[in-house]
């Protein structure tokens, strides 16, 4: 039996280790295996499979490694404006329908029209902000 196969069960346990464990290690481990395997396939002696591994192995874990990582832990994107307001609830102060009515967003008062343009929403139901068009809250009654 190559070598190269056993290079890619080694890659094959490597990746079912990193489902596993998710720790990103694991995975750059088989990706190394991998390219040794790849090296085997294509005739190198052991030594430069070994030689292949360490260093996709060094490359990945010393460099792929940190940058995937500071990806990861970057905070969500922030929302703010009126992208904040959608997915709130809102209580409805006039009755909303196609040609208008108002709701309260947090503290504020906005115009509202239902996102389904056939609804009729009545005064103190609860209701989702759905999109905000202009200075225009586009809601759909809570169930």
């Amino acid at each position: 039996m190559g070598t190269w196969i056993v290079w890619l069960i080694v890659a094959a346990v490597l990746g079912t280790v990193e489902i596993a464990t998710t720790t990103l290690a694991f995975g750059l481990l088989g990706v190394a295996a991998l390219v040794a395997a790849g090296v085997g396939a294509a005739g190198g002696n052991l030594v430069i499979q070994f030689g292949a591994f360490v260093l996709a192995s060094a490359v990945g874990l010393g460099v792929a490694r940190p940058f995937a990582l500071r990806h990861i832990r970057q905070p969500p994107v922030l929302r703010t404006g009126t992208a904040a307001l959608i997915g709130r609830s809102a209580v409805v102060l006039e009755e909303v329908t196609e040609t208008g009515g108002r709701v309260r967003i947090g503290g504020e008062e906005w115009s509202a029209r239902p996102y389904d343009e056939t609804l009729v929403i009545p005064a103190g139901s609860k209701v989702d902000v759905m999109q905000i068009e202009g200075a225009i809250a586009l809601v759909y009654p809570r169930e």
